[in-house]
């Protein structure tokens, strides 16, 4: 099939970059939007509805490519669509006022599928119609990603959710001038040209008066926010309690902290009763005045009870820049009496696991009260719900960091059978024998707030406390004054006689067998499978899907088995759909030769395992450059980039011949083997180095496996492409689709298998490419291929 070459390369590479550019600055402003106005679990919904998109787009392709018309004319007219679908579907997100059905599920995906499903076919036709040089029009089509995930950062910072997806209609809009532009149609460029400027003028309006901004958040109106900001992993506002009227930090509409507002040299009881005498407070009736650290303070309550006991230092690390810095010292410290701003208090801004590795300090109080990642982690469109805080290289490291009659303190939700609470102290026990203390029973208190009827919802609070010597009898003593002082409950204190699943679990002499037998998972977690709040046991898995257990109340809070499995069938769907639409949409049926469709195979292989790799890595370097939004960017940036090189020399290296392509692909597998087996190394020995230090170890760890991996698909192409061109779109497609696959694929081999067997799996799935290409290779040179069309 011949194909005319474009007007102007350089300008077809500018319209393909500013395409991808802004379908990737698309997809994850609408996985922070998705976050704040329904819950964390939704940003899968937008990573799957934008793969969804691109694949169907493919499939789309086939239609548009037999309409008559300049195909440069069809692209812009394409991208100037593509950019009142934008603001369609920010319209529909943000219009939501109530929970969500499945109604208004449906017009969500719907919608919001559109500008990528343009997408899709934009880039799609051009691919078709530039074989001869897919290398380099897949480098900037990489290329173009790779500075959406570097704009992303400043964009959200500066302008918000909303108005960061409102930009994306611009770069559409100036990618529809240069499609235009190549059509030689001078209507069309000044429309695009008009088209940039409303939206640019939409945007600038909107920034100022908030029309199309998030109102209604999880089905509740959003009321008396005070002041509002967003960064590239949240959304935060201040606004007053509704029934208290005390000053509330919200994160994503959801999870909220109280600004801590006390004169500390005038406690009344009430305050020191809030305070001291509450189960966050224990530590402190233990060890008052205590060197403290805390791992996200929030508002201030921990640092409050901290200083409130007597301590003159106090080091609070707090993820969020935006609460630590902005609200707590520079716009509103008035509203704490400038707690963050005492000369005993200081404030880091950073992961507080990647501060403890790197810390050569040590603390007599560790404390961490209710510190989730939920709604960070699920800012990123490729991150998984896990956190690092809760596994027992921790807790091994944070003991570490706890002087001889140091504490380490967390403050969980309590249930009945409990969860959480149970699980943080298995955590310890294995924490704690590899330090070398055999009798952890010894090492833990455990109290709690609140009694039956807040068991059963998330009223009850369980204080661990894990000390790192053996308590004393006078610990034990004043924790069992403190708990009946504060009216709370003595779950477990050493030698005390009580007798129930935290007895049960500490005294066990096969601590394995009870976390196997136990009706939730509370067995220990490690950084390789850092998922603390996933407590459904495996053999529940089973019957979770085959229907045969219903007992709701085990899983009232365990929603991610449904979930889950609910994403991973939507995901084997849409592979389903876009390997069958084809034929369909064409209204003919697959090829004769079946070693069309196998080879197909080829391109679902390479696209799931590229996304199980990149989210692996990810979560990997989360720790080593300690923040979450770092690893996010600098891993794909890294992965986008030497991918691109790749492609881009991909024809230079492989010229056509199978052999070498083989040779690649097992390239990529050992690679990914080398790197899964040295990344864990690597990281622990570089806690220490500098920022600048850690991001140039990480590309060049990534590097050459991004660049192998980028060769694979655009040769594939072409070599499909003379074989069967009619079906280079359809490959296009499923490579897409698979990366829907690839995504809740990494989630659930993560948490059964690991991150770094995740990693491996990736791999494996280049050599299941390698052996469809072998086949397909051994087939030929039997068998000359002849050319093949569809009907």
């Amino acid at each position: 099939m011949p194909h005319n070459s474009p007007p102007s390369w350089p300008l077809l590479y500018g319209a393909v970059a500013l395409t991808t550019l802004g379908t990737l600055l698309l997809e994850l402003s609408l996985t922070r939007i998705f976050s704040v106005v329904f819950y964390y679990h939704f940003a899968f919904l937008a990573i799957s509805i934008a793969l969804f998109g691109l694949g169907a787009g493919g499939v789309f392709s086939y239609v548009i490519a037999g309409w008559r018309g300049n195909l440069y004319r069809k692209l812009g007219m394409l991208s100037l669509l593509n950019c009142v679908l934008v603001l369609l579907a920010l319209s529909v997100v943000l219009g939501q006022k109530a929970t969500v059905g499945n109604g208004a599920l449906a017009l969500i995906y719907f919608t919001n599928a559109l500008p990528f499903l343009c997408t899709g076919t934009i880039v799609s036709l051009v691919i078709a119609e530039t074989i001869e040089r897919v290398n380099r029009v897949y480098f900037f089509d990489l290329m173009g990603a790779a500075a959406g995930c570097l704009l992303l950062i400043p964009f959200l910072e500066w302008f918000g959710g909303p108005d960061t997806t409102l930009s994306v209609s611009i770069l559409f809009a100036a990618a529809a001038a240069i499609w235009f532009t190549m059509a030689g149609s001078t209507r069309g460029r000044l429309s695009s040209v008009a088209a940039g400027l409303a939206f640019a003028t939409l945007m600038g309006v909107n920034f100022r008066y908030h029309v199309l901004d998030i109102h209604y958040a999880k089905g509740h109106k959003l009321e008396g926010e005070e002041y509002v900001k967003w960064n590239s992993f949240s959304r935060i506002a201040l606004a007053p309690e509704k029934v208290s009227r005390v000053p509330m930090v919200f994160i994503d509409a959801d999870a909220s902290t109280g600004i801590a507002d006390f004169d500390f040299d005038h406690l009344t009881p009430d305050n020191l009763r809030d305070l001291l005498h509450q189960g966050p407070g224990l530590p402190y009736d233990l060890r008052p005045g205590a060197k403290t650290l805390i791992i996200g303070p929030g508002g201030g309550w921990d640092v409050a009870r901290a200083l409130a006991s007597g301590s003159h230092d106090v080091t609070g690390v707090e993820i969020n820049p935006i609460i630590a810095t902005t609200i707590m010292r520079r716009k509103f410290p008035e509203k704490s009496r400038g707690l963050y701003l005492r000369p005993d208090v200081h404030i880091v801004v950073e992961d507080g696991r990647s501060y403890v590795r790197r810390s050569d300090e040590k603390f007599q109080v560790l404390q961490a009260t209710l510190v989730d990642t939920w709604a960070s982690t699920a800012a990123g469109a490729f991150a998984l719900s896990e956190n690092n805080l809760y596994t027992s290289d921790a807790f091994r490291d944070y003991l570490n960091h706890l002087t001889p009659d140091g504490l380490l303190t967390f403050t969980r939700w309590g249930f009945d059978p409990p969860r959480e609470s149970l699980r943080l102290v298995s955590l310890a026990m294995v924490a704690l024998h590899q330090l070398g203390e055999n009798d952890p029973a010894q090492h833990v208190i455990v109290g709690r707030e609140g009694g039956r009827s807040e068991l059963s919802g998330w009223g009850a609070r369980d204080t661990v406390i894990i000390s790192r010597k053996a308590l004393s009898g006078a610990d034990v003593e004043s924790a069992r004054q403190a708990i009946a002082q504060g009216h709370m409950t003595a779950v477990y204190l050493p030698g005390t006689g009580i007798k129930n699943e935290f007895s049960e679990l500490l005294t066990t002499s096969d601590p394995a067998r009870f976390e196997r037998d136990y009706q939730f998972n509370i067995t220990p977690v490690s950084d390789n499978q850092p998922f603390f709040f996933y407590t459904v046991q495996p053999r529940d898995l089973l019957a979770f899907l085959t229907g045969a257990s219903h007992n709701t109340a085990d899983y009232k809070v365990n929603v991610a088995v449904p979930m889950l499995f609910e994403s991973l069938a939507v995901s084997i769907v849409a592979v389903i759909i876009i390997l069958t639409l084809p034929p369909l949409v064409l209204g003919t049926r697959l090829p004769h030769e079946k070693n069309v469709l196998i080879f197909l195979l080829y391109f679902l292989f390479i696209g799931a395992g590229y996304i199980l790799i990149e989210v692996a890595l990810i979560q990997k370097f989360v720790l080593f450059l300690g923040h979450p939004i770092y690893a996010l960017t600098v891993v794909i940036f890294s992965l986008l980039v030497s991918s691109g090189l790749g492609s881009y020399f991909s024809r230079d290296w492989i010229r056509g011949d199978d052999g070498r392509l083989l040779k690649v692909l097992l390239a990529v597998a050992a690679l990914v083997s080398l790197l899964a087996l040295a990344v864990s190394f690597v990281l622990e020995a570089g806690v220490g180095w500098p920022l600048p230090v850690k991001i140039l170890v990480t590309i060049a760890l990534i590097f050459p496996v991004g660049f192998a991996m980028g060769m694979p698909f655009p040769t594939g192409l072409q070599r499909l492409e003379q074989w069967h061109s009619a079906s280079t779109r359809w490959a296009w497609s499923l490579n897409a689709a698979a990366s829907v696959l690839g995504s809740v694929g990494a989630l659930v081999c993560a948490i059964y298998l690991g991150l770094v067997q995740t990693l491996l799996v990736g791999g494996g799935l280049y050599l299941c490419a390698l052996l469809v290409l072998a086949r397909d290779r051994a087939r030929s040179l039997k068998q000359p291929r002849a050319a093949l069309t569809l009907p």
